[in-house]
């Protein structure tokens, strides 16, 4: 499909929010054009570790409700792990109580129960089988599935949401929205990793620790994600050896066996961090409608879902 065939709604943003959103309005009959300035394998949601969470992500009642719908989505997804990327895992919530849980998921969560000793010899935690999502995986997935569906996938970069011609625009443009609103209440919460070969690792580990140091241990096929930082306002996409160094001493603090594991990779993504998500449907002047979906911070991934369901109606209404 050319851009200059008709469509009902064009997506903006080709990362998870984005691929989500066009699914769903593809998969409801609507004609869905997909435009992205990167591969889908280059977008931010590509660094993700893939763990479902609500992380960094406002408000957090909404968040829930939009990570629980997602839950119900990733866990139909499990059933396919090598086609879908989607796989159920269990490992231990680090300075987790169950009181933090409780109330939202317990429900939601067979087998949520405290951490022993063993399992999390750091302090208390929270064991819990939850989604974990092989984004390299995923991701293509997701694109396939919105063809299939009859979407249309084109490279292009927008400089003005309002001159795209379309009669419905869905803005997931993540960071990209801070210039192209304008809205400079998005900011980067830059976040490190690194892959190594995995030593036998089969369960994932999250932390904060005493000093409030981010580390998580991510068991993914062929290879163990290792993260992270949290750095508010830092733009740079370049890897920091001392901080890759660091990522690594904190995760073999919590499985001594990652000591000595051979670096495959290091990755930084930058996270569309806002004070709450940006959910909402503006008209412009001309009658046209502008949706945005972005600012999901660290938790795109888990209310991927939630959210794009509640854009596609905004979008369609």
């Amino acid at each position: 499909m050319e851009s200059e065939l008709p469509c009902d709604v064009l997506v903006v943003g080709g990362g998870v929010a984005g691929l989500t959103t066009a699914v769903v309005l593809a998969e409801r009959g609507v004609r869905v054009r997909l435009w992205t300035r990167d591969p889908v394998e280059r977008t931010t949601s590509a660094v993700a570790g893939g763990l479902w969470w609500p992380y960094r992500v406002e408000p957090m009642a909404s968040a829930r409700a939009w990570a629980l719908r997602s839950l119900d989505v990733y866990e139909g997804m499990a059933a396919r792990p090598e086609t879908t990327g989607v796989r159920m895992a269990e490992g231990v919530l680090g300075e987790t109580g169950l009181d933090d849980v409780d109330s939202w998921a317990a429900a939601r969560l067979p087998g949520l129960r405290r951490a022993t000793a063993g399992e999390y010899p750091a302090g208390p935690g929270v064991w819990a089988r939850l989604p974990l999502i092989d984004m390299s995986a995923h991701l293509p997935w997701l694109r396939e599935r919105f063809l299939a569906a009859g979407g249309a996938v084109e490279a292009r970069t927008v400089t003005d949401l309002t001159e795209t011609g379309a009669p419905v625009v869905v803005n997931c443009t993540g960071l990209g929205a801070r210039e192209l609103v304008p809205d400079p209440a998005v900011r980067p919460v830059r976040g490190q990793l690194v892959v190594v070969e995995n030593p036998g690792i089969r369960t994932w580990t999250v932390s904060t620790g005493a000093d409030g140091a981010l580390a998580y241990v991510l068991p993914q096929p062929g290879r163990l994600v290792l993260g992270g930082t949290a750095e508010e306002d830092a733009w740079s996409t370049e890897p920091d050896p001392a901080v890759a160094e660091a990522i690594v001493r904190r995760c073999a603090a919590l499985r001594p066996e990652i000591a000595g594991a051979r670096v495959l990779d290091h990755r930084v993504g930058l996270r569309p961090a806002r004070g709450t998500v940006r959910l909402e449907r503006t008209v412009l002047p001309d009658g046209r409608v502008l949706v945005h979906n972005y600012g999901h911070g660290g938790g795109g991934v888990t209310v991927a879902w939630g959210c794009a369901e509640e854009a596609a109606a905004l979008a369609t209404r």
